[in-house]
Formats: C-alpha cells, structure tokens, sequence
C-alpha cells in the first residue's frame, strides 16, 4: 500500500508504503515499520514529494533541529533511518536518475555498508556529507574502474583514498550517544560548511557544503546499500522481524 497526504499545512508530505505508516500523537511524530517478510516500506515525511528540483526549498545557510529517540539502539535497528537534507536522486517522474548530494543523520543498519570516510564505518548512526556533482569527483569518475583495483591493495587505499573522499565532499562522524535516549540533533547547513550537534556538543564540522537546493526528508525504510572503495556494490531490502521506530518532535527549520 501506498499513501501520500499533507502534514497539517506546515509544508510536508506523509509517504506511507508497505508496512510502513507515520503516527502522529501531539507534537511527536513516529515513523513505524511493522513487521515483514517483503517488498519495500517505508514511512517519511519530507517537503519535495511531488515536485520538481528546481522546486526544492531547503539551501543553505539553513537551520534544522529537532528531538529524536528510537525503539532500538542502533546497531539492532534495520534498513536505513535519518532526517536532513538531500537532492532525492531517483525522484519520481523527475527524469533520468541525478548523482546524490546530501547533509544529513543518517543511519543504516547490517548488511547496509556505504563507506566513504577511511576510518569510519559504512554501517550506523553518523552524521554526514557528500556531493557526488563536485568537479572534482566528474574528473575521477572516468578512472573509476581502475581506481577499485587500486583501492584493493591496502598501502594504496591508505594513501589514495583521501583524494576521492575530497572529490566526494565526504565527511562523516560516528553518533556515540544511544539511540534510545531522547536526544537534541541541530544541523546547520552554510554556505562554507556543515556543523552537526547532539546536545550542545558538536560532532563533526563539515568543510563540504552541496551546491544548490535540496529537500527536507525523515525517513525509516527497510533498504540497504552496500558501496566501497574496492567497488564492492549491493542493494536490496530487509525482513521485519518485530516492529521498529523512529519518534521526533520540536521539529524547527530556519533560514540563517
């Protein structure tokens, strides 16, 4: 089952697909997934469903923060969870498929594995950046192919792999905090970089920064991606075997 609908005029539309479906109690928002066997869920909220990039609103410098807490720590969460900003890659009915660009929390649980930061892990809950349209990874791209060779001999990946990590506009920083515990997470996206706070603490600071617009999206589905430097790729769906969440609320966003 697919559902889409406004939130309350504030802007955002509510996709619900499979078993997934946004419960709404007061100023709390949950996302749930419920259990199953197949096929794709997922529960979101976001302000770019049914329109167009270049009808994105979210740039920077922009503010967001909210309270966020879950069901699961993170390492027993499934599929893939988060809120931030990002440019939708394969937006329906929006044309051919667009390399991706975000700044967001984001989490993913096994077998999910995107790693593109050396010395963080591609799995869990992390703040994070990427620009996959910067100049600099257009020009690697074509070397591509040899550049997953080289990366499968450690000495090389060691020293090479910052570079495309620059090209990629790559930061990321791994959340310490337990997912469980109700936590504060601010997000401001500027023009010359990217400061991600639990607490009052801050977590990563980002030089990276996506050009353009981007839209505004928190989410719990059950996918994973599996990318690495090696050019090892996978993508696929998990099985619910019990419920899970995801619950925010003092949701703000502001122009800076």
């Amino acid at each position: 089952m697919v559902t889409k609908g406004e939130d309350e005029g504030r802007g955002f539309r509510t996709v619900q697909i499979g078993s997934g479906r946004v419960v709404r109690s007061g100023e709390e928002t949950r996302f749930v997934l419920d259990p199953t066997n197949g096929g794709y869920s997922n529960a979101q909220i976001d302000n770019y469903t049914g329109l167009r990039r270049s009808q994105f609103t979210c740039e920077a410098p922009i503010r967001l923060s909210l309270r966020a807490w879950a069901s699961h720590e993170a390492a027993a969460l499934r599929g893939t969870w988060g809120f931030g900003f990002w440019n939708q890659p394969y937006l329906p009915g929006g044309g051919l498929p667009r390399l991706p660009r975000y700044v967001w929390f984001f989490g993913g649980g096994s077998p999910h594995h995107m790693a593109f930061v050396r010395g963080v892990p591609g799995d869990g809950w992390k703040a994070s950046t990427a620009d996959f349209t910067r100049p600099g990874f257009v020009l690697l791209a074509p070397g591509a192919p040899l550049g997953f060779l080289l990366m499968r001999v450690p000495g090389l990946y060691r020293r090479l792999w910052g570079i495309a990590q620059t090209a990629i506009g790559a930061a990321e920083a791994v959340i310490p905090q337990d997912l469980r515990q109700p936590q504060g997470y601010t997000l401001e996206w500027l023009r010359d970089r990217v400061c991600f706070y639990v607490g009052k603490e801050l977590i990563l600071e980002s030089p990276f920064t996506p050009r353009g617009k981007l839209g505004l999206v928190i989410w719990m589905d059950n996918q994973y991606a599996i990318i690495t430097p090696q050019g090892k790729f996978g993508f696929g769906l998990v099985s619910m075997a019990e419920k899970q969440w995801l619950a925010v609320d003092e949701l703000q966003l502001e122009r800076l």
